[in-house]
């Protein structure tokens, strides 16, 4: 499992970061507060605060790529 902080700004910045983890099999949430979603639900991610940065949990230890794919949000 591989926790990284990331932030979306954006409605662009959700949905960009929303189609990139839909392509990957394995399980990614994101989480803010006490409040956990899953990462590839658009609604989901307007459901919780995202004018701080939240964590992304990743459910899968080989997952450099994704990580790639997501680095303009990490913070």
């Amino acid at each position: 499992m591989t926790e990284v902080n990331i932030k979306l700004s954006t409605i662009d910045d959700v949905k960009k970061f929303v189609n990139i983890v839909f392509r990957y099999e394995y399980d990614v949430d994101v989480i803010s507060g006490r409040y956990a979603v899953d990462a590839k639900s658009i609604l989901g991610l307007f459901s919780i605060d995202l004018s701080k940065a939240v964590v992304m949990k990743i459910h899968y230890d080989n997952c450099d790529e994704l990580l790639a794919e997501v680095k303009e949000f990490m913070v």
